[in-house]
């Protein structure tokens, strides 16, 4: 299990973070009095890397009208994650309220307007489920991870897996 520097977190985060005690969940509440929790859960999707799915929850389901510093905590978060660890990255949109697509935009902006883009490669993808309904889906990996090339092939034939509609 990855171990996250919290003082480092603190330190690059414009909100005051705090970690759930022996888990690799964080939170924080925003000026606007929204109440956010950022986790790490090991995942098994990635056969030939270790992963974690990175999971954004708004807990109180309160509105936050444009707000940059959540951006920051968010990415002092995350990229915490990647000095502890060289590991793989996955984000899934949550698609309960039908706000999949602006999520997998808003994230796909932070980091894309990160300053540190460079050192990591995204990859997201977008995958239509027998009901009908968009799912997003996207990767981190550091670009010195040494099993880069067969994470990104095994991600996309995954992609590709899953949207074959069955027969």
């Amino acid at each position: 299990m990855v171990s996250l520097n919290l003082e480092r977190i603190n330190s690059n985060s414009p909100y005051a973070v705090t970690a759930l005690k022996d888990s690799m969940c964080f939170r924080f509440v925003t000026d606007f009095g929204v109440i956010y929790y950022v986790s790490f859960l090991e995942d098994e999707l990635m056969l030939s890397d270790e992963s974690y799915q990175f999971i954004i929850a708004n807990t109180n389901n309160r509105k936050s009208p444009r707000d940059s510093k959540l951006r920051r905590a968010i990415m002092a978060i995350v990229y915490e994650f990647f000095e502890c660890s060289n590991t793989t990255l996955l984000y899934i949109c949550e698609t309960g309220d039908s706000k999949q697509s602006m999520r997998n935009r808003l994230f796909e902006f932070w980091f894309h307007s990160s300053p540190r883009k460079s050192d990591f490669a995204f990859m997201s993808a977008d995958i239509r489920d027998a009901d009908g309904i968009q799912n997003y889906a996207a990767i981190i990996i550091r670009l010195d991870n040494p099993n880069l090339k067969s994470i990104v092939a095994e991600f996309t034939e995954t992609i590709q897996m899953l949207s074959q509609k069955p027969e």
